[in-house]
């Protein structure tokens, strides 16, 4: 009886337990929210922000000069990556997410009370990408910092405790979505252009006080505390672990540049579809829940079964399917349509994204985990991630052809097939 006690007492987690893990998810997963939301709430208002911050003639221009900003500020990315998760590397997790998080919240504040170019002309757009370059370096240790955070306190629970990093990314689209349907749906046209647009932003700036507060009471991570420390974790990684890095990559490919069209959905259901600008916003809104609700649940199963088996399963029914999907939806453009098309999208993307960050973090030992998820995580969402609505943008201006995402996410999702399948052959991954 004593040993089924025992047995019984390792098997159901203890309220203390419980709380542990809900403090650590919340702690970590808060700063993860905090950059995706800012970076959706600017993609989904690219349109109002064009007319604020970058105002020319060409509609299309304007756009693109937006989208452009929000680009190149991705390159501030692996820059903070390596910083930052070399800082975390060699000082601890807890005092680089303490730094990434205050760093966000000011670029976000600062969108939030910019003035527009009509009132500061020229300053205005720089100040912007300013904000952009604070937002990105920050968001670049964000990752690598949370996800080591996560899976050294739980590392028997890696693919569970990691996967609320995503599942916080559909919580903030949830968020977005629900601002932007409520801003364009009560307020008026010269409303929104004049302050409606600043709402989210400022929420979103409310957000960083709470997420520093809470991450300056979370304890080391004791597989960081035990870990040997190397000089330079970023020297480590370029000059030992070029093939993980790698891999890294490529695995990420086809799920960021999905999470990224479906930030461009809203500008894509009104200027591709004629929908009304809600519709887009109601459809990315149903699909951040998607993500919320079904990644942790993919990432239980990836402790069970391997992260791979799910990724090369959800990843190959993407690829067959994504293209007929934009047909479906431009053949048949209405909310209801767009909604079928965002939800199977969001269902598939979920299902492969869950397991990315135990992938990642089984990839790199402790002493550079940080620097290198960080550092392979922000490449390939700088390259395939940020530069995905100004590349859509751009491939249906040139072609004149509403269905060219599709085949730029399929693409994506080519690359991320093989680089799984060579990560197996080269067993580098479960």
């Amino acid at each position: 009886m004593s040993g089924d006690s025992a047995t019984l007492s390792q098997t159901v987690p203890t309220p203390a337990h419980q709380s542990k893990v809900a403090r650590l998810i919340v702690a970590t997963s808060i700063g993860n929210a905090l950059e995706f939301y800012d970076l959706v709430v600017y993609g989904y208002f690219a349109t109002m922000l064009a007319r604020q911050f970058f105002p020319v003639h060409d509609r299309t221009v304007s756009l693109l000069l937006t989208f452009g900003t929000f680009a190149l500020s991705y390159l501030a990315r692996p820059v903070g990556a390596l910083v930052l998760g070399s800082y975390s590397d060699r000082h601890g997790r807890k005092a680089s997410l303490t730094l990434s998080i205050a760093m966000m919240t000011i670029g976000t504040g600062m969108v939030a009370v910019m003035p527009s170019y009509a009132t500061i002309g020229i300053a205005a757009p720089i100040l912007i990408f300013v904000s952009r370059l604070l937002q990105g370096f920050s968001a670049g240790g964000e990752f690598g910092s949370s996800t080591a955070f996560l899976v050294e306190h739980m590392p028997a629970r890696s693919g569970f405790m990691s996967s609320w990093q995503f599942a916080s990314q559909g919580a903030s689209v949830l968020l977005a979505s629900l601002f932007g349907a409520l801003v364009t749906l009560l307020l008026t046209p010269p409303q929104i252009e004049s302050w409606g647009w600043r709402i989210p932003f400022a929420f979103g700036l409310l957000i960083g006080p709470i997420g520093l507060y809470i991450r300056r009471k979370m304890e080391e991570t004791p597989e960081f505390e035990k870990a040997e420390k190397v000089a330079s974790p970023v020297r480590e990684v370029i000059a030992t672990q070029k093939e993980r890095l790698l891999i890294g990559i490529g695995s990420l490919i086809l799920t960021t540049t999905a999470n990224y069209m479906l930030l461009y959905m809203p500008t894509y259901a009104s200027r591709q579809l004629g929908l009304p600008k809600s519709s887009g916003f109601i459809a990315t809104l149903v699909a951040g829940l998607i993500v919320m609700v079904l990644v942790p649940f993919v990432g239980h199963l990836s402790d069970k079964i391997g992260r791979t088996r799910i990724m090369l399963v959800a990843g190959s029914i993407f690829f067959l399917t994504v293209y007929p999907a934009f047909i479906f939806m431009n053949a048949h453009p209405s909310l209801l349509t767009l909604l079928g098309a965002v939800i199977w999208v969001a269902l598939l993307k979920a299902t492969y994204f869950a397991p990315i960050p135990a992938l990642m973090s089984d990839l790199f030992p402790t002493a550079t985990r940080t620097t290198g998820m960080a550092f392979s995580y922000n490449i390939g969402t700088t390259i395939f991630g940020g530069f995905t609505p100004l590349a859509v943008t751009w491939m249906i201006a040139l072609t004149h052809n509403n269905l060219a995402p599709g085949i730029y996410l399929m693409i994506a999702a080519i690359v991320s097939l093989f680089t799984l399948v060579w990560a197996r052959m080269r067993r580098l991954a479960s």
